[in-house]
């Protein structure tokens, strides 16, 4: 099963990522730690990355669904799409290249949640961070969550409608306890 977690910045889509891939034994593929895993792995792909972020430059779409092949053809039991896609042409990058591979896309789960919310969320987050003497992210403030949610509803959201479109949309509240919103996915998985 394959599935992508849809949501804004602070919605908890890592946290139930993580409750699915201990839960279910899915492979979560977090663009971002792709490539910094890529960028140390010494493969061609990895020294092709590695160029690219050394020259400060934006890693291309193409360089993200080839790690993506990577992993989907390296095997596993079902994966979970984190931070990607973010646009439309990578929906279609995404749906493509599963075709290709012999797979599909099972559901994609959107994280319904209110942006005041989410404000209180990143700064309890940085908060938590700081109190327990971790490393607070440098976007976990107020100011910083207002651009990132601004650059969500202008490249992501349409997301929404492409996937509901193809009736693969599914509405999970998320702004419950941790447990009722892994729940709400689980009835989802599990129909």
């Amino acid at each position: 099963m394959n599935i992508i977690l849809l949501g804004p910045p602070g919605a908890g889509k890592g946290t139930q990522a993580g409750i699915l891939v201990k839960d279910r034994g899915m492979v979560q593929l977090s663009t971002g730690d792709m490539l910094r895993a890529a960028r140390t792995s010494g493969t061609e792909m990895g020294n092709l990355v590695a160029g690219v972020m050394d020259r400060g430059e934006l890693v291309t779409d193409e360089i993200v669904i080839g790690l993506i092949r990577e992993q989907l053809e390296a095997g596993g039991s079902g994966f979970i799409f984190d931070g990607f896609p973010r646009t439309l042409a990578q929906a279609d990058a995404l749906a493509d290249l599963l075709a290709e591979v012999g797979q599909t896309l099972d559901h994609v789960i959107a994280m319904e949640v209110n942006d005041e919310a989410l404000v209180g969320r990143i700064v309890n987050r940085a908060k938590e961070a700081a109190a327990a003497g971790q490393p607070v992210r440098a976007d976990d403030n107020e100011e910083s969550l207002k651009i990132r949610l601004m650059e969500y509803y202008k490249k992501t959201s349409p997301l929404l409608g492409y996937y509901h479109a193809k009736e693969q949309l599914r509405w999970v509240p998320g702004l419950g306890a941790i447990d009722d919103v892994a729940k709400g996915i689980a009835d989802v998985l599990d129909a």
